[in-house]
């Protein structure tokens, strides 16, 4: 395999097609806006300066990189060729389900057809295909360039042959495969968010405040980041989607999302990328915000 095909030039699909153009594959970036494309290989190519700083790349391996991946806004033709294609769109079922309708019109016959979900059924992904079987998760973790694991979710049809191709691409890309079953929120979501959620409810009635928190789990229980700045970094659009996949997919209660991350989602305070969470951003630097804001009753200002 040569060629991938990427769908989604975001946060996670400019990460997936920075790996693998790092290692030598050819890499057709697909997304219908050509800010967001635009945008994508400016992010790559400063992630690749960082590497040339920090020793770890040269010069000529970011014009290498960079010359493997080639930008495209029309999906039947950037599909072409590819023995793999990594959805990487937005976490949202019907959009997800809709791309591989049309990737599995589009796609060369024998490609891999894999999407990056964090917590949507790859089994309900795969039915809107027309080989199942070809069809897999590929959960890449963010940043993509820094962290190793890669979750492969079969779905009930994925094959074996499938699977075996795919954790030897992921170890190509220098990463840690880890097969996983197609259950809702696989293994990373379904044991990170109920931990962020409950993180945030302890906020919501007053526990302790979001500096409080994030210290407890750093310092006692050896986390490099909290889980209210990890909410912010993640984006909590991202946390609520996953959480409402949770809840719906095993009807438990105790998946149910806090109201205070439900009404910050809903005002649009979604973490760093809108540049107020449970920290602000706003200034170039992670500040607090006052803990009365989070509460889940506030006193009127007299």
């Amino acid at each position: 395999m040569k060629q991938v095909s990427v769908i989604g030039a975001g946060t996670m699909g400019n990460g997936i097609a920075h790996v693998f153009a790092q290692c030598g594959f050819k890499v057709n970036l697909i997304d219908i806006s050509e800010t967001a494309l635009q945008n994508a290989i400016r992010t790559i190519s400063k992630n690749l300066d960082r590497m040339i700083e920090k020793g770890r790349i040269s010069e000529e391996d970011k014009k290498s990189a960079l010359a493997n991946i080639n930008p495209v806004s029309n999906l039947k033709s950037g599909l072409s060729g590819s023995g793999l294609v990594v959805e990487a769109a937005t976490e949202n079922v019907e959009l997800k389900c809709k791309i591989f309708r049309d990737i599995s019109e589009f796609s060369d016959e024998g490609a891999i057809l894999a999407t990056n979900t964090s917590s949507i059924s790859i089994t309900k992904i795969a039915s809107h295909t027309k080989q199942p079987s070809r069809v897999i998760g590929m959960h890449f973790m963010n940043p993509v360039p820094v962290m190793k694991l890669v979750e492969v979710i079969r779905g009930y049809d994925t094959s074996d042959e499938v699977t075996a191709e795919v954790f030897e691409l992921s170890e190509k890309l220098g990463k840690i495969p880890v097969e996983v079953n197609d259950y809702p929120g696989f293994i990373a979501n379904r044991i990170l968010m109920p931990m962020i959620n409950e993180a945030i409810y302890s906020l919501y009635e007053n526990v302790a405040g979001v500096e409080e928190i994030d210290t407890v789990m750093k310092l006692g229980m050896a986390h490099p980041m909290g889980p209210l700045q990890l909410a912010d970094f993640i984006g909590l659009d991202v946390c609520l989607s996953i959480l409402k996949v949770l809840h719906e997919g095993f009807g438990n209660p105790k998946y149910a999302p806090c109201p205070l991350l439900v009404n910050m989602v809903t005002a649009g305070h979604l973490g760093i990328k809108s540049r107020e969470g449970f920290y602000d951003y706003s200034g170039g630097t992670k500040e607090l915000i006052p803990a009365g804001r989070f509460q889940k009753t506030h006193s009127r200002s007299k």
